[in-house]
């Protein structure tokens, strides 16, 4: 990639060096134009600085896009820590990390992403009030995996009414790659559901438990693929939750499925992608509509955290979607074309108006400043 055109795109791209904790870490805001710029923390052990750059500058961008899509009051941000989250993790790394947001004087909010949890930020919000996504016991609304899940689920829905005329998910087949926090609550409520379930996922011990979960539930139909195996089982819908990028020239013509609905970041290796997947008969649902509960949930929290108005917003995914997959088939353009259309104009119309610095911000940010 060309760093220099990607960075040009965005409004600030900060580097983040403190030598007495180890802290390596960037932090990249794309958008203010909506609010202040949100997104969640990354901690993986890159192997180099451009590495690190390139999935940080993406996945910006892809905030800035999702915070429209979800109707928040939010711009476009990420950060990522490079390191590795097993090992390199202390108390002090993130206070410093803290700091560097600290620095950035509001126009920046974070909190946990892959490779960090929410105990994580309670360090880091020791230096700042820009932490979202804390544990309850600190004034969050919990495990923002929850409503991801749940969004996940609707737009796995909405998918099916659209594909079939019904939002019925008994008796479909589900290829799940990735049983992580999201993607493992996902496949259980598939299993509620009594949906049939093909799963990837490199550690046995959580394919177990979701098999112990499924036998509980009353549901014992998952069948567990090695790795690239995922993409080629017959199933009605593939729901990527692990990585992104995963849907390339090489993956897209292995899929065996009318459908993909997944909750991992970036699914697609490059934009032109989801007119391959139109091209082959493929329902594409843009992963930063799909997966938008638990930026729901996180930035709610300002507000006051409230699990009713959480849950409502989230329940929008459905509609959201339908509008899409419409505009999409009537207009003769991607799915991922007509919800970045959508987004795009909103977001123009909102650099006509006041900066977020006098319009947007939160209540209880004032409050906690």
């Amino acid at each position: 990639m060309n760093f220099f055109d990607e960075i040009q795109e965005h409004e600030q791209v900060v580097v983040c060096n403190d030598p007495k904790t180890g802290l390596k870490a960037i932090i990249a805001i794309h958008s203010t134009a909506l609010g202040p710029a949100t997104g969640g923390c990354r901690m993986f052990p890159y192997t180099s600085f451009e590495e690190a750059l390139e999935d940080v500058l993406r996945l910006s961008k892809g905030m800035t896009y999702k915070c429209a899509a979800a109707d928040v009051d939010f711009g476009g941000g990420k950060a990522v820590i490079i390191g590795n989250p097993a090992k390199d993790k202390s108390p002090e790394l993130f206070r410093a990390f803290g700091r560097f947001v600290e620095s950035l004087n509001g126009r920046f909010y974070t909190g946990t992403d892959m490779g960090t949890e929410p105990s994580d930020f309670v360090h880091a919000m020791k230096e700042t009030n820009c932490i979202i996504g804390l544990p309850e016991e600190y004034g969050g609304g919990g495990d923002s995996s929850v409503p991801t899940a749940l969004g996940v689920i609707y737009g796995i829905q909405a998918t099916n009414q659209f594909i079939n005329g019904s939002s019925e998910l008994e008796g479909k087949t589900f290829a799940v790659q990735g049983l992580g926090k999201v993607g493992f609550k996902v496949a259980e409520r598939l299993l509620l559901e009594d949906a049939k379930l093909y799963v990837a996922e490199p550690n046995e011990r959580i394919i177990a438990n979701l098999v112990r979960r499924g036998e509980e539930l009353g549901n014992s139909s998952i069948k567990a693929v090695y790795s690239d195996d995922i993409y080629s089982v017959e199933a009605d819908v593939f729901v990527p939750c692990a990585i992104g990028g995963i849907l390339n020239d090489e993956t897209i013509q292995m899929l065996k499925t009318k459908a993909v609905v997944g909750s991992a970041n970036n699914q697609l290796k490059e934009e032109h992608h989801s007119r391959v997947l139109q091209e082959r008969g493929i329902i594409y649902a843009p992963d930063y509509i799909v997966n938008a509960g638990g930026l729901i949930q996180v930035t709610d929290e300002l507000y006051g955290a409230n699990k009713e108005r959480i849950l409502t917003k989230t329940k929008a995914i459905y509609d959201s979607l339908l509008q899409i997959f419409q505009v999409s088939e009537r207009e003769g353009i991607s799915t991922l074309e007509a919800s970045n259309r959508f987004c795009e104009k909103k977001i123009r119309a909102s650099r006509e108006g006041n900066s977020f610095f006098t319009r947007g911000i939160p209540p209880k940010w004032h409050i906690r400043q």
